[in-house]
């Protein structure tokens, strides 16, 4: 006969408690994919019956892996709760259609329940889920929704392709006849459990982060080529990357989107496993001040005071987070008919850059200006590097953007 004691209880679960703390003790949760929450335009919405007793099937590109994973659900601009009644991740067979492959399917619950009503504003982490992630795959993310949200939370400029049908259709391994639309809807993390020396690098920015020109499902965004370079070397490859672009995104004013200092904190911070932050927005703040018509010297000057104010918040805040941050300066933008910079735009724009680089103001800074300029026209983006508008670099520019990133800033 076995007598437990108090001793001999207290020592079982102490046993317990030290064996479930040393396997998890080398891993930390990191975001691996994730995109800036927004309310649509009218244009970028789904009609409002759509997501009424509707499967959503969504594909994201992983950036770090790893054996489990979480999935965030956003109502962030929801007036209303959202309720999810199943979900589901699998392996797509494709990035570019709505097939998965059945064995990988896998439930996603919420609190240890199949479904989960999300207050308006907020956003709910899932439970862990037990699913081999290898960095650069791709991941389905299939959720059904009983009402349509009164105020959709999307991510419009997803350069990836979403699939709807009428029904609980969360198990199908196909979805035919679905309704194809590239944005992502009321989906805005997946994050992996990864070991010691994990984090993730935010990229904060407009369109030129989000990928202004990039053809759906190819993956031909800057922060993807970047993300494959970190894979490719030792030193990083357990940086993830969350490309938080929203294309016309300013630093000071709404737009399409929220202002990039009021999103800071959500889009940013809220992240986890966040380690690094590259700030690379200010071209829209500039272009709209003079867009429709001149503005006073007294204006321009405080345009300027007003977004390096921004920044410096922007600092403040991560660094009381533990998080390095690196200011990219404002790239050229003279030949853009859209904004047609003069003198005075490329004035303050100069300020801007100043500030960026000066000594303190970052933790580090990524020199955009510099290496996308035009050496014979340096207000102008290298014609080798541009997409053709003055202002969004090619495919090829994507490309030199994140091959010049040095990536000793982020060597762990």
């Amino acid at each position: 006969m076995i007598q437990i004691t108090r001793r001999t209880l207290g020592l079982a679960v102490a046993l317990v408690l030290t064996l479930g703390v040393s396997a998890h003790a080398e891993s930390r949760w990191v975001g691996s994919w994730a995109s800036a929450q927004q309310v649509p335009e009218e244009h970028n919405a789904l009609p409002a019956e759509a997501l009424n007793d509707a499967t959503l099937r969504q594909i994201v590109r992983l950036t770090t892996g790893g054996d489990r994973l979480r999935v965030r659900i956003s109502n962030a601009f929801g007036t209303t709760p959202l309720r999810v009644t199943a979900a589901r991740v699998a392996r797509p067979l494709t990035n570019d259609a709505p097939a998965i492959d059945p064995a990988t399917d896998r439930p996603v619950t919420f609190a240890g329940r199949a479904e989960v009503v999300v207050p308006p504003g907020a956003e709910y982490l899932s439970d862990p889920v037990a699913f081999k992630a290898p960095p650069l795959s791709d991941l389905a993310i299939t959720i059904h929704i009983d009402r349509a949200p009164a105020v959709q939370t999307t991510h419009p400029g997803s350069r990836a392709t979403s699939y709807v049908v009428k029904g609980d259709k969360v198990s199908a391994a196909e979805l035919p006849g679905a309704q194809k639309t590239d944005h992502w809807f009321q989906l805005s993390g997946v994050e992996v459990e990864a070991g010691k020396g994990a984090g993730a690098i935010a990229l904060i920015g407009d369109s030129i982060t989000d990928g202004y020109g990039v053809k759906p499902n190819t993956n031909q965004r800057w922060p993807d080529a970047f993300a494959a370079r970190l894979q490719a070397n030792s030193k990083t490859r357990k940086l993830g990357v969350l490309n938080l672009g929203i294309g016309g995104n300013r630093v000071l004013l709404d737009g399409l989107g929220p202002n990039a200092a009021a999103r800071f904190d959500r889009d940013v911070l809220m992240q986890s496993g966040v380690t690094h932050v590259l700030v690379l927005e200010g071209v829209n703040d500039l272009g709209v001040l003079t867009r429709d018509q001149p503005v006073s010297a007294d204006r321009h000057a405080a345009l300027v005071a007003e977004v390096t104010t921004a920044y410096a918040q922007m600092v403040h805040k991560a660094r009381a987070r533990g998080i390095t941050i690196i200011g990219a300066t404002i790239m050229p933008y003279g030949g853009s008919s859209y904004y047609h910079p003069d003198a005075l735009n490329e004035q303050d724009r100069a300020a801007i850059n100043a500030w960026i680089r000066a000594p303190g103001n970052f933790d580090a800074v990524v020199d955009m200006d510099a290496i996308m300029r035009d050496p014979a026209n340096p207000t102008r983006l290298a014609p080798a590097h541009d997409s053709g508008d003055g202002l969004h670099p090619s495919m090829d520019g994507y490309r030199f953007m994140a091959q010049s990133i040095p990536l000793e800033l982020f060597a762990r």
